[in-house]
């Protein structure tokens, strides 16, 4: 018998420890099986590349028949289809599954099957078992499988392949105690290959490196040899090398045709052991849901109008259901700056805490609602399965202008934020796709653009402008984010044309079952996302307040008392009211700050795109994080205008431009901005991550200088146009 330690005991109380690697391929599971084993609230995803990079997670299991306590360490390694590392995420998996001096080799290996579409998973887990790795198979989703009319003979599957198999649901946590029973009582080595390599490669060659290595399975020395012929992996010595160097050039050795003949080899055999282990029911997997589901959403036509039609209610959604937090946030920041004008004693601190803290930190949690719906949207679509099918329907729109299917992943992935939808492109193999996948992928409008579009379209698309039940303030932010997409596709054809290669790809990918969105995942994504812009994104754009309100309250020596004593003047009281006294006496004051000097200094550049000094103050600041123009400008116009029973949207949509004599923020400023905000880069997170995935810093520097021209020259012709 075997049960689960309720007690939390720690590692030095085992009596054992294993180091169990959780791998298969995407989609079939595999991170839901790695939480109901450790316990964890890892966030997964339906969609290839989900887990970029490898997670762990411990537990404590007895074996009731000796009574050993085993301590576990999980790993959970990328999605991949086998160990041939030609992504970046199966170069994780490459390492850890085939070098024993890695120190995440593991000692037992679960490979986690789609139970509806078991032949694509026993690729996998036939290379595994080649590789003497003590392995289960853990055929995941049998709830599913029944659906679909596949039924699998286990016992039958357990003798061909030489290892344990077991059927579970991990989403039900359904055969979660059987895995954990074959770990307690211990997996052995696989007895038998499943293929002998040696048909296929120089014997005398295999057998020459296999006495270097004696440990090594033959199918691992064929890995270490493949290694030495490509990507250096290996702890292996320099005379080691030198040898393989000169047996592959002896031997006329070549990896890839080999390893084309293993994989016909391959799939002749499993479709035999397939052949007799598995039954489909036809007519039920031509019934099943799923398919008349798939008919509708990947259809060539209907397909697309289906995604447009999601991305409206996404928009209309945000702006209608955040409307009234969002006013409760504003009511409650306003009363607090009332409240704490009335009760602090005048002087610098007070200003600082209600104009420069206070003000920065109402620019930030007001746009929580919309950034928690955002991303509780993105989350239903990934778990459902529906963002998979977005990939497939959008790779034929995408291979015409040098990107694939693949690409779409982290392009949508980018409408949260452009760091992981980067490294998200880890997942594309071929590296032309690759490049321009993560050259484009920041024009895509991020939850960080989010607050500036928000503040910006409310300012100058009234909310009472409605057209039936469509919201002009949602249509415009949908426009938005469809520009981004559409610039993203532009840049994307033209680096079709820039960058050279000569690889061929093709896009080959499972779609992923459709299930119910879990509550728990969704709720667990918008609190995570939402901690990081207040706590992250929130910590920055506070510095920055508190920064620029030092810059806005204070002046090089005599500029002050000049203003003061202007408009304290017999004139001034005559021609002014004490409170329009204390607005221009703000307004000059500001003008003359530290603050006011830096942006006059950047102004005639910004100037023909309709941006006035503050907004250049805010460009700049923004460039730390998008989000931060948002606190800019509520720091800024508090300086300019101490009138705290107004929140920040209030200040700026009545402020006037002192040259025109008209509102600052008309339509064409509005959009002139929004539209620069569309197109730069102003992240310095994501040309870090972009130069950490490209190991150059020519990527980043071209990067940046593409965008901030689009951005200028998009800003210019629409200012010049709608003025």
């Amino acid at each position: 018998m075997f049960r689960k330690i309720k007690l939390k005991i720690g590692r030095e109380q085992a009596q054992k420890s294993l180091k169990v690697a959780v791998l298969g391929n995407p989609n079939s599971g595999k991170s839901t099986l790695f939480n109901a084993l450790t316990g964890l609230n890892q966030q997964t995803g339906n969609y290839p590349g989900v887990t970029v990079e490898k997670h762990s997670g411990d537990a404590l299991i007895e074996n009731e028949k000796t009574n050993e306590k085993i301590y576990i360490t999980y790993l959970d390694l990328p999605g991949t289809y086998s160990i041939y590392p030609k992504t970046l995420d199966e170069e994780v998996c490459f390492k850890v599954m085939c070098d024993e001096t890695n120190e995440d080799h593991p000692d037992v290996a679960i490979i986690v099957a789609d139970a509806s579409n078991i032949r694509r998973s026993l690729f996998l887990a036939t290379q595994i078992i080649d590789l003497r790795i003590p392995c289960i198979f853990v055929m995941n989703m049998m709830d599913i499988a029944r659906v679909r009319g596949v039924q699998i003979d286990t016992e039958e599957l357990s003798k061909f392949l030489g290892v344990p198999v077991v059927a579970a649901n991990a989403r039900k946590r359904h055969g979660i105690d059987n895995i954990k029973k074959l770990l307690a009582e211990g997996v052995e080595a696989p007895k038998k290959d499943f293929i002998d390599i040696k048909h296929f490669a120089p014997a005398v060659f295999i057998d020459n490196v296999q006495k270097m290595f004696p440990k090594q399975s033959p199918y691992a020395v064929f890995q270490i040899i493949n290694n030495e012929a490509g990507i250096e992996h290996f702890e292996i010595l320099p005379t080691q090398k030198i040898d393989i160097k000169k047996q592959i050039k002896a031997t006329g050795f070549e990896k890839h045709p080999i390893q084309s003949q293993e994989t016909i080899a391959r799939y002749k055999a499993i479709n035999e052991i397939v052949k007799e282990t598995v039954k489909i029911d036809e007519e039920e997997k031509r019934k099943s849901l799923s398919s008349r589901i798939d008919s509708v959403l990947t259809h060539k036509f209907w397909g697309y109008l289906i995604f447009l039609g999601v991305l409206f209610v996404i928009f209309q959604s945000i702006f209608l259901i955040a409307k009234y937090p969002m006013d409760g946030i504003e009511f409650f920041f306003v009363k607090l700056s009332e409240l704490g004008k009335d009760v602090l004693p005048k002087g610098e601190f007070a200003d600082l805490l209600i104009n420069g803290v206070l003000a920065g930190l109402s620019g930030v949690v007001v746009f929580v609602p919309q950034i928690a719906l955002l991303f509780a949207f993105i989350a239903i679509l990934e778990d459902t399965g529906y963002m998979a099918r977005v990939s497939f329907i959008m790779d034929r729109l995408m291979r015409p202008l040098g990107l694939n299917g693949r690409s779409v992943i982290p392009l949508m992935s980018g409408m949260a934020c452009a760091v992981p939808a980067i490294m998200g492109a880890r997942t594309i193999s071929n590296w032309k796709e690759r490049i321009t996948t993560i050259m484009v992928t920041p024009l895509m409008s991020c939850s960080a653009r989010l607050p500036v579009y928000t503040l910006l379209i409310s300012l100058v698309i009234p909310s009472t402008h409605n057209y039936g039940f469509f919201n002009m303030q949602g249509l415009v932010l949908m426009a938005m984010y469809l520009i981004g997409f559409l610039a993203a596709l532009t840049a994307a054809f033209v680096m079709k044309a820039l960058i050279k290669t000569r690889e061929k790809t093709h896009f080959i990918m499972e779609m992923p079952l459709y299930h119910i969105p879990k509550a728990s995942t969704i709720l667990l994504t918008i609190y995570q996302k939402a901690r990081i812009f207040l706590f992250d994104a929130g910590k920055v754009i506070i510095a920055i307040s508190v920064i620029l309100w030092v810059m806005a309250s204070h002046a090089p020596a005599g500029k002050y008392p000049v203003i003061e004593k202007a408009y304290s003047s017999a004139d001034s009281v005559k021609k002014y009211t004490p409170k329009q006294i204390e607005t221009r006496m703000a307004s000059e004051k500001l003008k003359e700050s530290y603050a006011g000097i830096a942006g006059k200094w950047i102004e005639p550049v910004i100037k023909p795109l309709g941006f006035d000094w503050k907004i250049g103050i805010a460009l700049i600041t923004s460039f730390a994080a998008r989000e931060a123009f948002v606190g800019t400008m509520a720091t800024l116009y508090s300086a300019d205008n101490e009138d705290n029973s107004q929140s920040i949207r209030e200040k700026m949509a009545v402020a006037v431009n002192p040259s025109t004599g008209k509102l600052e923020y008309t339509a064409a400023v509005g959009f002139s901005l929004m539209l620069f905000y569309a197109f730069a880069m102003q992240c310095m997170s994501t040309l870090a991550v972009v130069y950490r995935e490209t190991k150059s810093i020519k990527w980043p520097i071209i990067q940046f200088l593409y965008m901030g021209a689009m951005a200028y020259l998009a800003s210019l012709i629409v200012y010049t146009l709608a003025k």
